[in-house]
C-alpha cells in the first residue's frame, strides 16, 4: 500500500530530486502542487495529506520538471499583464521585462488622445498584442512567420476578447498600409550565445525566436531599414532589446529615426528602445 504524504514531507523529497537535477527553483514544487490542488501556497502546508491522484499528477508535472521543461510548458499556459494566455513549445514564455516595452507603448498611446493602429512584429502568443488592445483600444495587426505561433495567438486573442488583425509574414513581407506605431520584441541573442543558453530556454522554446544572428541585430536592422515606409507621419518605432543592445540598436535608428530614447527594466538594465519618424 502506497504511503500518502502531507505537503512538508512531499516537498522535502521532491527538493532532494531537483537538486539532484540541478534545478534550484524549488518554488517550482509549490506552483505544481497549487495546480494540482487548487489551493492557495500559503494554504497548501495546511492541506494535509495528498490523495493517491493528487500525488499521482503532482509526480508527472514533477517529472516533466526534471526534464528541465519550464512549468507554463507543463500547464500550457501562464499570465503575462494580468492575462491568462496559452503557450507550447511554438511560442516563447513572456518575460517580465516585456511589460516594460508595454507600459511605455500603452501610456504612448493613451496620451497621444485619438484612434491609433499597431503593428506588432514576431507576436508570438499574442501577449504584447493583445494587452495593448484590451488596455488602449487600438486597432492592433500582429504578424509572425510562424504559422504555429500564430495559431496559439489567435486562440488567445479569442480567450481574451482582443480584436486583432493576426498576418503571417515574415517581418513586412507581407503587410499593407501604414500605423502609428511599430513595436517589436525580435530575436536578439546571438547565435553563438543561444548555444549556451540554460536547457530549459534552448532545450524547449523555439530558437527561431530567439536567435538574432551573429551580432543579434539581423531584425534590428530589417525592422529599422524598412519601418519607414509602414508609418504615418509622427508615427514611433519601439523594440525590446537585449541589455547590452542599446547603444548598438539606438545607433542603428539615428538616420531614420528622432528623439530616441532608451528605458531600463526592474533590474536597472537597458530594455527598450524608442524613436519617432524622421
Amino acid at each position: 500500500m502506497k504511503v500518502l504524504l502531507d505537503y512538508f514531507e512531499l516537498k522535502r523529497n521532491l527538493e532532494k530530486s531537483f537538486e539532484k537535477a540541478g534545478i534550484e527553483e524549488t518554488a517550482d514544487i509549490d506552483w505544481i502542487m497549487v495546480e494540482v490542488t487548487g489551493k492557495s501556497r500559503s494554504m497548501l502546508p495546511l492541506h494535509g495529506k495528498f490523495s493517491t491522484e493528487e500525488t499521482k499528477q503532482i509526480m508527472d508535472a514533477v517529472e516533466k520538471r526534471l526534464k528541465h521543461i519550464p512549468l507554463a510548458y507543463i500547464f500550457g499556459k501562464t499570465n503575462f499583464y494580468g492575462y491568462d494566455l496559452e503557450v507550447n513549445q511554438n511560442v516563447l514564455i513572456p518575460r517580465l521585462d516585456t511589460e516594460i516595452l508595454i507600459e511605455k507603448v500603452k501610456n504612448d498611446i493613451i496620451s497621444n488622445k485619438k484612434a491609433v493602429s499597431v503593428l506588432d512584429i514576431g507576436t508570438g502568443s499574442g501577449a504584447i498584442a493583445i494587452v495593448l488592445q484590451k488596455e488602449t483600444g487600438a486597432n492592433v495587426t500582429a504578424v509572425d512567420v510562424s504559422p504555429k505561433a500564430l495559431e496559439v495567438a489567435k486562440r488567445n486573442a479569442e480567450k481574451n476578447n482582443a480584436e486583432i488583425k493576426f498576418i503571417h509574414s515574415n517581418v513586412f513581407e507581407n503587410v499593407v498600409g501604414k500605423f502609428d506605431f511599430i513595436v517589436s520584441n525580435p530575436p536578439y541573442i546571438e547565435t553563438e550565445v543561444v548555444k549556451g543558453l540554460e536547457k530549459e530556454v534552448v532545450d524547449n522554446e523555439p530558437i527561431l525566436a530567439l536567435d538574432g544572428g551573429e551580432d543579434g541585430l539581423d531584425f534590428y536592422r530589417e525592422i529599422v531599414e524598412k519601418a519607414p515606409n509602414f508609418l504615418n507621419e509622427g508615427g514611433k518605432l519601439y523594440f525590446e532589446i537585449g541589455y547590452n543592445q542599446a547603444e548598438a540598436v539606438s545607433g542603428l535608428m539615428k538616420d531614420k529615426f528622432k528623439n530616441i530614447q532608451v528605458f531600463k527594466d526592474y533590474g536597472d538594465n537597458d530594455r527598450v528602445v524608442s524613436g519617432e519618424i524622421l
